[in-house]
């Protein structure tokens, strides 16, 4: 085996050859065999091929060499592959002499299907009532709305605010607290200028948050998460704040555990450290009622980070952040003298469409919608791939679909064979964490967000998701 393959293999009992003499990639040189089987009429349409492990048994491979092999192929069209039947030549696939030997599929330069999670749907953000909200907020805005702006951002949207956050996520504040920026990621630069590092942070998270920080000079190492969310009793008195998912870990689903929820504010209150919480979908519930913030726990010690970006649309460039009084002065001193991220008339808009109650219908219908998507993902995935397993599902806008080890790169390329844009869980892990620590910190899987497909692309887009997955094994 060192410097060469076993010669052949026979499929199901018929003496059909798989020849695999050569060195190389294993993977590669399997693909290229069964492409040339398939051409040469060896294979023909139809065919059914063995189990991925029988096959690896056969050939003295890896398991997951012929598992990769043979879900790229299946992105390439030479295979089929349902639940059910096993994994087959595909029906349109025919033999060819080598005269006119097919080129291999190129990879769509553009997605046909969008499942990367973070942005609902640009389609049904609340036109009409914003238009209401927007000129309901003209007619009522004093003369100094047109000034330079107050870097805290308007009064009247601190006010609405602070009573919403009271009443839907439990949040202990007055407006005074409240400051407004353009969203999390202009929160945490402001944060990382008046803190200061080094910071923890969950082992899964956007990347973007944890390069912010680090280009504001602010180091971060990664906390691990489990099944109770973050594993919070392994924070130090070194670390000078953490950055936390509470209501919804991000990416991988589910709420802080109660015990280190009061774990986590213990930790700030003795350190002195600082925990700021990303509650970045916290209206978006399910199955259940909405977790309350961390904030509530101890609001000296805990900043709550929100937007609208998931509610109604990241073209809003509107976030909020509630502050202990601490650091009030100092996060508007980062953001200058005059607000130069948020425009009055959006935060004036905003502030009625909140006091109107036209954004907690707005929610109501959203929560209903992305709720009926994730039901849709649920049952595709129990029809089409009853094999693996979806997480993360009582909140949010996106899942969790956990795949075998070793098979998340093969999938992510069979998807955009497929035209679908997906990303893998290993695109949110954080590159300081050790390998081989815990098999919760390593997981393998999809992150698929369920809000951003138009309803007609939807049933497509979970259809073209199902045919990356890899077969049963």
């Amino acid at each position: 085996m060192a410097g060469s393959w076993v010669d052949s293999a026979e499929i199901l009992g018929s003496d059909l050859p798989l020849e695999l003499a050569g060195t190389g990639n294993r993977r590669a040189v399997l693909m290229g065999a069964l492409r040339e089987a398939v051409r040469s009429g060896r294979l023909a349409p139809g065919t059914r091929l063995p189990p991925y492990r029988s096959l690896a048994a056969d050939l003295g491979l890896a398991r997951n060499t012929v598992a990769d092999a043979y879900a790229e192929l299946v992105a390439e069209g030479w295979l089929a592959a349902r639940q059910g039947s096993g994994t087959r030549v595909a029906e349109r696939a025919s033999p060819v002499t080598p005269a006119h030997r097919p080129r291999t599929p190129e990879r769509p330069s553009r997605p046909v299907h969008d499942l990367v999670q973070g942005q609902p749907d640009p389609s049904v953000f609340p036109r009409t009532a914003w238009l209401a909200s927007a000129r309901r907020a003209l007619t009522a805005a004093p003369n100094d709305a047109f000034g330079p702006g107050d870097p805290h951002g308007r009064p009247e949207l601190r006010r609405a605010l602070a009573c919403y956050l009271a009443r839907v996520r439990g949040v202990r504040a007055s407006p005074e607290r409240v400051v407004l920026c353009s969203g999390a990621a202009h929160g945490l630069r402001l944060l990382a200028e008046v803190v200061g590092g080094p910071w923890a942070a969950e082992v899964y998270g956007l990347p973007f948050h944890r390069e912010l920080l680090a280009s504001h000079g602010v180091g971060t190492r990664p906390v691990g998460v489990d099944r109770d969310g973050a594993r919070v009793g392994e924070l130090t008195h070194r670390d000078r704040a953490v950055l936390l998912t509470p209501a919804h870990q991000f990416p991988t689903g589910g709420p802080l555990h109660p015990s280190r929820r009061a774990a986590v504010a213990d930790w700030a209150r003795s350190t002195g450290g600082l925990v700021v919480e990303d509650d970045y979908d916290g209206e978006f519930r399910y199955d259940r009622q909405p977790v309350g913030a961390v904030q509530g726990l101890d609001p000296e010690h805990v900043v709550l980070l929100g937007s609208v970006s998931k509610s109604l649309s990241p073209a809003l460039r509107i976030g909020w952040m509630v502050l202990p009084e601490r650091l009030v002065a100092p996060v508007v001193a980062a953001k200058g003298e005059r607000e130069q991220f948020s425009g009055a008339i959006d935060q004036l808009t905003l502030a009625d469409f909140v006091a109107s109650g036209a954004y907690d219908r707005h929610v109501r219908r959203m929560r209903q919608r992305h709720r009926r998507r994730r039901d849709q993902l649920v049952a595709a995935l129990e029809q089409r791939a009853p094999h693996v397993r979806v997480t993360g599902i009582a909140a949010g806008l996106h899942a969790v679909v956990e795949l075998p080890p070793g098979t998340e790169r093969s999938v992510v390329r069979a998807a955009a064979w497929q035209g679908l844009a997906v990303e893998g869980l290993a695109d949110y892990r954080h590159p300081g964490a050790e390998r081989g620590a815990r098999a919760e910190d390593e997981r393998d899987g999809l992150v698929v967000g369920y809000a951003t497909p138009a309803e007609h692309a939807y049933p497509e887009a979970l259809e073209a998701l199902c045919r990356a997955l890899p077969p049963p094994g």
